[in-house]
Protein backbone atom coordinates (compact mmCIF):
# COMPACT_ATOMS: atom_id res chain seq x y z
CA UNK A 1 0.00 0.00 0.00
CA UNK A 2 1.40 3.40 -0.98
CA UNK A 3 1.61 5.89 1.88
CA UNK A 4 2.87 9.49 2.01
CA UNK A 5 6.27 10.46 3.35
CA UNK A 6 6.15 10.28 7.14
CA UNK A 7 9.39 11.41 8.74
CA UNK A 8 10.49 14.45 6.76
CA UNK A 9 9.64 16.74 9.70
CA UNK A 10 10.81 14.41 12.45
CA UNK A 11 12.58 16.19 15.28
CA UNK A 12 16.35 15.81 15.00
CA UNK A 13 18.01 14.37 18.10
CA UNK A 14 21.21 12.76 19.20
CA UNK A 15 21.14 8.97 19.29
CA UNK A 16 21.53 6.78 22.36
CA UNK A 17 21.82 3.01 22.53
CA UNK A 18 19.59 0.94 24.82
CA UNK A 19 21.55 -2.28 24.63
CA UNK A 20 21.70 -2.98 20.90
CA UNK A 21 18.62 -0.86 20.11
CA UNK A 22 19.18 2.69 18.82
CA UNK A 23 16.83 5.39 20.09
CA UNK A 24 16.68 8.80 18.41
CA UNK A 25 18.92 10.13 15.69
CA UNK A 26 16.53 8.99 12.97
CA UNK A 27 16.31 5.38 14.19
CA UNK A 28 12.94 3.60 13.91
CA UNK A 29 10.56 4.56 16.72
CA UNK A 30 10.70 1.78 19.28
CA UNK A 31 7.89 0.23 21.32
CA UNK A 32 8.39 -0.70 24.93
CA UNK A 33 6.42 -1.95 27.90
CA UNK A 34 6.94 -2.68 31.59
CA UNK A 35 6.55 -5.86 33.58
CA UNK A 36 3.90 -5.95 36.31
CA UNK A 37 5.12 -9.11 38.02
CA UNK A 38 6.88 -9.17 41.38
CA UNK A 39 10.50 -8.59 40.34
CA UNK A 40 11.81 -10.98 42.98
CA UNK A 41 9.79 -13.72 41.26
CA UNK A 42 12.40 -14.23 38.58
CA UNK A 43 10.58 -17.01 36.75
CA UNK A 44 7.33 -15.08 36.36
CA UNK A 45 9.15 -11.92 35.33
CA UNK A 46 11.23 -13.71 32.68
CA UNK A 47 8.11 -15.44 31.37
CA UNK A 48 6.34 -12.11 31.02
CA UNK A 49 9.34 -10.54 29.29
CA UNK A 50 9.39 -13.42 26.82
CA UNK A 51 5.70 -12.79 26.05
CA UNK A 52 6.39 -9.09 25.51
CA UNK A 53 9.25 -9.88 23.15
CA UNK A 54 7.05 -12.32 21.23
CA UNK A 55 4.50 -9.51 20.85
CA UNK A 56 7.25 -7.32 19.39
CA UNK A 57 8.58 -5.24 22.31
CA UNK A 58 11.91 -3.62 21.46
CA UNK A 59 12.71 -2.67 25.07
CA UNK A 60 11.28 -3.81 28.43
CA UNK A 61 11.35 -1.92 31.73
CA UNK A 62 11.49 -3.66 35.12
CA UNK A 63 10.84 -2.00 38.47
CA UNK A 64 13.66 -2.45 41.00
CA UNK A 65 12.36 -1.07 44.32
CA UNK A 66 14.61 -2.94 46.78
CA UNK A 67 18.07 -4.45 47.10
CA UNK A 68 16.43 -7.89 46.97
CA UNK A 69 14.87 -6.92 43.65
CA UNK A 70 18.31 -5.77 42.49
CA UNK A 71 19.65 -9.26 43.25
CA UNK A 72 16.81 -10.74 41.21
CA UNK A 73 17.51 -8.26 38.40
CA UNK A 74 20.93 -9.90 37.84
CA UNK A 75 19.21 -13.22 37.12
CA UNK A 76 16.54 -11.62 34.95
CA UNK A 77 19.14 -9.74 32.90
CA UNK A 78 21.05 -12.99 32.28
CA UNK A 79 17.87 -14.82 31.18
CA UNK A 80 16.64 -12.55 28.39
CA UNK A 81 18.10 -11.05 25.22
CA UNK A 82 15.92 -7.93 24.91
CA UNK A 83 17.32 -4.65 26.32
CA UNK A 84 16.16 -4.12 29.91
CA UNK A 85 15.61 -0.77 31.64
CA UNK A 86 15.79 -0.74 35.45
CA UNK A 87 13.21 1.60 37.03
CA UNK A 88 14.68 3.04 40.25
CA UNK A 89 13.63 5.74 42.68
CA UNK A 90 15.23 7.28 45.77
CA UNK A 91 17.90 4.70 46.69
CA UNK A 92 21.16 5.36 44.83
CA UNK A 93 22.63 2.08 46.14
CA UNK A 94 20.09 0.12 44.07
CA UNK A 95 21.16 2.07 40.99
CA UNK A 96 24.82 1.30 41.63
CA UNK A 97 24.04 -2.36 42.12
CA UNK A 98 22.05 -2.85 38.91
CA UNK A 99 24.74 -0.99 36.98
CA UNK A 100 26.96 -3.97 37.82
CA UNK A 101 24.40 -6.38 36.32
CA UNK A 102 24.69 -5.33 32.69
CA UNK A 103 21.55 -3.18 32.78
CA UNK A 104 20.88 -1.46 29.46
CA UNK A 105 19.36 1.77 30.79
CA UNK A 106 18.40 3.36 34.12
CA UNK A 107 15.08 5.13 34.57
CA UNK A 108 16.00 7.53 37.33
CA UNK A 109 15.64 11.18 38.29
CA UNK A 110 19.01 12.46 39.55
CA UNK A 111 17.28 14.94 41.84
CA UNK A 112 15.50 12.29 43.92
CA UNK A 113 18.39 9.99 44.79
CA UNK A 114 20.12 12.16 47.37
CA UNK A 115 23.00 14.57 47.66
CA UNK A 116 25.57 15.56 45.05
CA UNK A 117 27.99 12.83 46.11
CA UNK A 118 25.40 10.13 45.49
CA UNK A 119 24.36 11.63 42.17
CA UNK A 120 28.00 11.77 41.05
CA UNK A 121 28.47 8.12 42.01
CA UNK A 122 25.50 6.93 39.93
CA UNK A 123 26.17 9.15 36.93
CA UNK A 124 29.88 8.35 37.03
CA UNK A 125 29.19 4.62 37.03
CA UNK A 126 26.69 4.98 34.18
CA UNK A 127 29.23 6.99 32.19
CA UNK A 128 31.99 4.44 32.79
CA UNK A 129 29.76 1.59 31.65
CA UNK A 130 28.17 3.45 28.73
CA UNK A 131 24.69 3.05 30.22
CA UNK A 132 22.15 5.74 29.27
CA UNK A 133 19.63 7.24 31.65
CA UNK A 134 15.99 8.07 31.21
CA UNK A 135 14.79 11.15 33.06
CA UNK A 136 11.12 10.56 33.78
CA UNK A 137 9.04 13.61 34.69
CA UNK A 138 5.52 12.77 35.82
CA UNK A 139 2.77 15.30 36.59
CA UNK A 140 1.71 13.19 39.54
CA UNK A 141 5.07 13.33 41.32
CA UNK A 142 6.31 16.89 40.86
CA UNK A 143 8.36 18.35 43.70
CA UNK A 144 6.74 20.39 46.47
CA UNK A 145 8.63 23.53 45.45
CA UNK A 146 7.16 23.36 41.94
CA UNK A 147 3.65 22.75 43.27
CA UNK A 148 3.99 25.76 45.57
CA UNK A 149 5.17 27.87 42.62
CA UNK A 150 2.59 26.71 40.06
CA UNK A 151 -0.25 25.80 42.50
CA UNK A 152 -1.07 22.65 40.52
CA UNK A 153 0.56 20.32 38.01
CA UNK A 154 0.87 21.88 34.55
CA UNK A 155 3.10 21.78 31.50
CA UNK A 156 5.31 24.65 32.70
CA UNK A 157 6.00 22.85 35.97
CA UNK A 158 6.83 19.63 34.14
CA UNK A 159 9.27 21.38 31.80
CA UNK A 160 10.94 23.20 34.70
CA UNK A 161 11.33 19.88 36.51
CA UNK A 162 12.90 18.36 33.40
CA UNK A 163 15.31 21.26 32.93
CA UNK A 164 16.35 21.02 36.59
CA UNK A 165 17.23 17.35 36.12
CA UNK A 166 19.01 18.09 32.85
CA UNK A 167 21.07 20.82 34.52
CA UNK A 168 22.35 18.29 37.05
CA UNK A 169 23.52 16.02 34.23
CA UNK A 170 24.99 18.94 32.29
CA UNK A 171 27.19 19.84 35.26
CA UNK A 172 28.50 16.27 35.23
CA UNK A 173 29.06 16.39 31.46
CA UNK A 174 26.56 13.58 30.88
CA UNK A 175 24.48 13.75 27.70
CA UNK A 176 23.66 10.08 27.25
CA UNK A 177 20.00 10.27 28.23
CA UNK A 178 16.42 10.38 26.97
CA UNK A 179 13.54 12.14 28.65
CA UNK A 180 9.82 11.75 29.19
CA UNK A 181 7.18 14.24 30.34
CA UNK A 182 4.06 12.27 31.18
CA UNK A 183 0.66 13.25 32.49
CA UNK A 184 -2.69 11.48 32.45
CA UNK A 185 -4.18 14.63 30.91
CA UNK A 186 -3.59 14.75 27.16
CA UNK A 187 -3.32 18.50 26.63
CA UNK A 188 -0.83 18.90 29.47
CA UNK A 189 1.33 16.15 28.04
CA UNK A 190 1.26 17.63 24.53
CA UNK A 191 2.12 21.11 25.80
CA UNK A 192 5.05 19.86 27.89
CA UNK A 193 6.68 17.88 25.07
CA UNK A 194 6.15 20.68 22.56
CA UNK A 195 7.58 23.27 24.93
CA UNK A 196 10.72 21.26 25.71
CA UNK A 197 11.34 19.91 22.20
CA UNK A 198 13.22 22.95 20.80
CA UNK A 199 15.30 23.40 23.96
CA UNK A 200 17.25 20.12 23.98
CA UNK A 201 18.48 17.55 21.45
CA UNK A 202 18.00 14.39 23.50
CA UNK A 203 15.50 11.75 22.32
CA UNK A 204 11.99 11.71 23.77
CA UNK A 205 10.23 8.76 25.38
CA UNK A 206 6.49 9.31 24.82
CA UNK A 207 3.60 8.21 26.96
CA UNK A 208 0.28 9.21 28.48
CA UNK A 209 0.77 8.01 32.03
CA UNK A 210 -1.93 6.08 33.86
CA UNK A 211 -4.01 6.24 30.69
CA UNK A 212 -6.64 3.85 32.03
CA UNK A 213 -8.27 0.57 31.05
CA UNK A 214 -7.63 -1.26 27.80
CA UNK A 215 -10.36 0.60 25.91
CA UNK A 216 -10.15 4.12 27.36
CA UNK A 217 -6.37 3.99 27.74
CA UNK A 218 -5.97 2.95 24.12
CA UNK A 219 -8.07 5.90 22.99
CA UNK A 220 -6.20 8.43 25.15
CA UNK A 221 -2.81 7.06 24.10
CA UNK A 222 -3.71 7.00 20.41
CA UNK A 223 -4.82 10.65 20.56
CA UNK A 224 -1.90 11.92 22.65
CA UNK A 225 0.94 9.90 21.17
CA UNK A 226 -0.51 10.20 17.68
CA UNK A 227 -0.61 13.99 17.89
CA UNK A 228 3.03 14.20 18.98
CA UNK A 229 4.22 11.64 16.45
CA UNK A 230 2.46 13.55 13.66
CA UNK A 231 4.42 16.62 14.83
CA UNK A 232 7.62 14.62 14.37
CA UNK A 233 8.13 14.36 18.14
CA UNK A 234 8.97 11.01 19.71
CA UNK A 235 11.67 8.35 19.49
CA UNK A 236 10.32 5.56 21.70
CA UNK A 237 6.81 4.98 23.08
CA UNK A 238 5.10 3.17 25.89
CA UNK A 239 1.32 2.81 26.02
CA UNK A 240 0.40 2.67 29.73
CA UNK A 241 -2.66 0.50 30.28
CA UNK A 242 -4.32 -1.11 33.26
CA UNK A 243 -4.22 -4.35 31.29
CA UNK A 244 -1.91 -7.17 30.28
CA UNK A 245 1.38 -5.49 29.23
CA UNK A 246 1.26 -7.50 26.00
CA UNK A 247 -1.72 -5.34 25.03
CA UNK A 248 0.48 -2.25 25.48
CA UNK A 249 2.86 -3.56 22.84
CA UNK A 250 0.05 -4.42 20.43
CA UNK A 251 -1.54 -0.99 20.80
CA UNK A 252 1.84 0.72 20.48
CA UNK A 253 2.54 -0.97 17.17
CA UNK A 254 -0.99 -0.31 15.96
CA UNK A 255 -0.45 3.42 16.59
CA UNK A 256 2.83 3.40 14.68
CA UNK A 257 1.39 1.30 11.86
CA UNK A 258 -1.60 3.63 11.55
CA UNK A 259 0.79 6.55 11.01
CA UNK A 260 3.03 4.56 8.68
CA UNK A 261 5.97 4.89 11.10
CA UNK A 262 6.62 1.18 11.65
CA UNK A 263 5.61 -1.80 9.57
CA UNK A 264 5.26 -5.05 11.50
CA UNK A 265 2.87 -7.90 11.13
CA UNK A 266 -0.56 -7.81 9.54
CA UNK A 267 -2.05 -4.41 8.75
CA UNK A 268 -5.69 -5.45 8.72
CA UNK A 269 -8.19 -3.11 7.06
CA UNK A 270 -11.80 -4.12 7.70
CA UNK A 271 -15.25 -2.58 7.37
CA UNK A 272 -17.49 -2.25 10.45
CA UNK A 273 -20.10 -4.45 8.69
CA UNK A 274 -23.72 -3.71 7.88
CA UNK A 275 -26.74 -5.48 6.40
CA UNK A 276 -25.04 -5.52 2.97
CA UNK A 277 -22.33 -7.90 4.17
CA UNK A 278 -22.14 -11.22 2.39
CA UNK A 279 -20.25 -12.96 5.21
CA UNK A 280 -19.85 -12.37 8.95
CA UNK A 281 -17.16 -9.70 8.78
CA UNK A 282 -16.69 -9.32 12.53
CA UNK A 283 -16.14 -13.01 13.23
CA UNK A 284 -13.81 -13.40 10.22
CA UNK A 285 -11.70 -10.39 11.21
CA UNK A 286 -11.47 -11.36 14.88
CA UNK A 287 -10.54 -14.94 14.06
CA UNK A 288 -7.92 -13.87 11.52
CA UNK A 289 -6.39 -11.33 13.87
CA UNK A 290 -6.12 -13.96 16.59
CA UNK A 291 -4.57 -16.57 14.29
CA UNK A 292 -2.04 -14.21 12.69
CA UNK A 293 -0.62 -12.52 15.80
CA UNK A 294 2.66 -14.41 15.43
CA UNK A 295 3.45 -12.85 12.03
CA UNK A 296 6.19 -10.19 12.17
CA UNK A 297 6.74 -9.53 8.45
CA UNK A 298 4.55 -6.64 7.24
CA UNK A 299 1.59 -7.45 5.01
CA UNK A 300 -1.53 -5.44 4.10
CA UNK A 301 -4.83 -7.32 4.22
CA UNK A 302 -8.31 -5.93 3.47
CA UNK A 303 -11.53 -7.63 4.58
CA UNK A 304 -14.63 -5.85 3.25
CA UNK A 305 -18.11 -7.33 3.46
CA UNK A 306 -19.66 -6.07 0.24
CA UNK A 307 -18.97 -4.59 -3.20
CA UNK A 308 -19.51 -0.94 -2.22
CA UNK A 309 -15.99 -0.32 -0.89
CA UNK A 310 -14.57 -3.81 -1.24
CA UNK A 311 -12.95 -3.62 -4.68
CA UNK A 312 -11.30 -0.27 -3.94
CA UNK A 313 -9.77 -1.44 -0.65
CA UNK A 314 -8.79 -4.82 -2.08
CA UNK A 315 -6.91 -3.20 -4.95
CA UNK A 316 -4.45 -1.51 -2.57
CA UNK A 317 -3.91 -4.59 -0.37
CA UNK A 318 -1.63 -7.56 -0.87
CA UNK A 319 -4.47 -9.92 0.03
CA UNK A 320 -8.04 -8.62 -0.22
CA UNK A 321 -11.47 -10.11 0.28
CA UNK A 322 -14.63 -8.51 -1.11
CA UNK A 323 -18.03 -9.87 -0.18
CA UNK A 324 -20.27 -10.63 -3.15
CA UNK A 325 -23.18 -12.84 -4.16
CA UNK A 326 -23.29 -15.72 -4.86
CA UNK A 327 -19.54 -15.97 -4.13
CA UNK A 328 -16.95 -13.68 -2.55
CA UNK A 329 -13.93 -12.47 -4.49
CA UNK A 330 -10.30 -12.67 -3.36
CA UNK A 331 -7.73 -10.23 -4.70
CA UNK A 332 -3.97 -10.80 -4.76
CA UNK A 333 -1.71 -7.77 -5.18
CA UNK A 334 -4.69 -5.67 -6.23
CA UNK A 335 -5.92 -8.04 -8.94
CA UNK A 336 -8.99 -10.32 -8.78
CA UNK A 337 -7.69 -13.86 -8.25
CA UNK A 338 -10.51 -16.29 -7.53
CA UNK A 339 -13.97 -16.68 -6.00
CA UNK A 340 -14.66 -18.33 -2.64
CA UNK A 341 -17.70 -19.39 -0.68
CA UNK A 342 -18.24 -18.62 3.00
CA UNK A 343 -17.37 -22.18 3.99
CA UNK A 344 -13.78 -22.39 5.24
CA UNK A 345 -13.22 -18.70 4.48
CA UNK A 346 -10.90 -18.01 7.42
CA UNK A 347 -8.83 -21.13 6.77
CA UNK A 348 -8.29 -20.17 3.14
CA UNK A 349 -7.39 -16.57 3.97
CA UNK A 350 -4.94 -17.66 6.65
CA UNK A 351 -3.27 -20.09 4.25
CA UNK A 352 -2.93 -17.42 1.55
CA UNK A 353 -1.59 -14.80 3.96
CA UNK A 354 0.98 -17.16 5.44
CA UNK A 355 2.10 -18.23 1.97
CA UNK A 356 2.50 -14.60 0.96
CA UNK A 357 4.47 -13.82 4.11
CA UNK A 358 6.75 -16.82 3.55
CA UNK A 359 7.41 -15.73 -0.03
CA UNK A 360 8.36 -12.25 1.24
CA UNK A 361 10.67 -13.80 3.83
CA UNK A 362 12.45 -15.96 1.27
CA UNK A 363 12.80 -13.02 -1.12
CA UNK A 364 14.31 -10.88 1.65
CA UNK A 365 16.76 -13.63 2.63
CA UNK A 366 17.78 -14.07 -1.02
CA UNK A 367 18.44 -10.35 -1.39
CA UNK A 368 20.60 -10.38 1.75
CA UNK A 369 22.46 -13.51 0.62
CA UNK A 370 23.25 -12.13 -2.83
CA UNK A 371 24.33 -8.77 -1.43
Amino acid sequence: MQTPEKNKNRRKTRQIMIGNVPVGGGAPITVQSMTNTETCDVGSTVTQIDKLVKAGADIVRVSVPTMEAADAFFKIRDSVAVPIVADIHFDYRIALKVLESGVDCLRINPGNIGNEKRIRAVVGSAKDKGVPLRIGVNAGSLGKDLLRKYKEPNADAMVESALTQIEILDKLDFQNFKISLKASEIYMTLAAYRQLAPQINQPFHLGITEAGSLRSGTVKSAIGLGALLMDGIGDTIRVSLAADPVEEVKVGFDILKSLGLRNKGVNLVACPSCSRQNFDVISVVNELESRLEDIQIPIDVAIIGCIVNGPGEAKVAEIGLTGASPNNLIYVNGTPDHKVTNAGLVDELEEMIRAKVEAKRLKSENIIATG
